[in-house]
């Protein structure tokens, strides 16, 4: 399956039908990796992909976290979010959005078993979004294949087995918020459960992944399955991602297919709605 670019008015209706959306970089995109880029060089300083090579686990995962409080609580950035929308023929005003989170992939992160949850193939949905819900994918860096993620997209309509049950949106929450902005407690990915794919990764078969150009915007539904892909790369990977939702197509009841998530909760009255541009 390959990467598409639908247009606008059709966005929606290709996404919710399982294509796989590469949309090129834009000013809005280059600000918010210009964004993501100071805060990264201003705790790691100026090659802050190399910096999981010199500073102590703890200190990076501390440095990371304000990286990561900071971004999603800038509401400048929530700003470039909506113009981002609005570059690419959307009206801001019809979404509303899960601010912008900074993912970080150390080289061979997944020998750390607190980082487990990183890897697990999942789909987005299974923690409490909507069907109509959308991921929004933007990488920092030129990236290849093996640093990136890929997906499954036969099971788009196919159930798989999973644990979504253990999830509940609304007590998660209830224990901070520092969750909820992503891996602000060290001992979150061993504590907390995270829902997964409960059968053998390979009986899934190849997965579709890709390479990335910075500041382009990947998008695909969240009830894609995928997952991230280990690497052994010399340096961290870092990206943006978002979840945005259709107003009108959440309270239509419209998205993606449903087909095995149990998740309880919902994440959509904790959106926030974008200003119009």
């Amino acid at each position: 399956m390959s990467w598409t670019t639908p247009a606008a008015k059709d966005l929606r209706d290709a996404l919710y039908d399982g294509a796989l959306v590469r949309l090129p970089p834009v000013e809005a995109s280059h600000a918010l990796v210009r964004r993501a880029r100071a805060l990264l060089e201003a705790e790691l300083g100026p090659a802050p992909r190399e910096a999981v090579h010199h500073l102590p686990n703890a200190e990076l995962f501390t440095r990371l976290g304000r990286v990561r409080k900071a971004l999603y609580l800038d509401p400048q950035a929530l700003l470039e979010l909506a113009d981002l929308l609005h570059q690419h023929g959307l009206n801001p005003h019809d979404w509303a959005v899960d601010p912008a989170r900074m993912r970080v992939v150390h080289p061979h992160g997944e020998e750390v078993p607190a980082a487990a949850a990183v890897y697990a193939v999942h789909r987005d949905t299974w923690y409490g979004h909507p069907p109509a819900l959308v991921t929004w994918w933007i990488p920092l860096d030129d990236l290849p294949p093996e640093e990136t993620f890929e997906f499954w997209p036969d099971y788009l309509r196919k159930p798989v087995p999973n644990d979504s049950e253990v999830f509940d949106y609304d007590d998660w929450v209830s224990r901070g918020w520092s969750l909820k902005i992503g891996w602000q407690d060290p001992e979150a990915g061993l504590k907390a459960r995270y829902p997964g794919f409960l059968g053998d990764r390979a009986d899934l078969g190849p997965g579709v992944g890709f390479a990335a150009q910075a500041a382009e915007s990947r998008l695909f539904a969240g009830g894609h399955l995928h997952a991230t892909r280990p690497h052994a790369g010399a340096r961290t990977r870092f990206s943006l991602d978002f979840r945005v939702a259709h107003l009108g197509d959440v309270a239509a009841g419209r998205g993606a297919p449903s087909v095995d998530d149990r998740s309880r909760g919902s994440s959509v009255p904790d959106y926030q709605r974008l200003p119009p541009r």
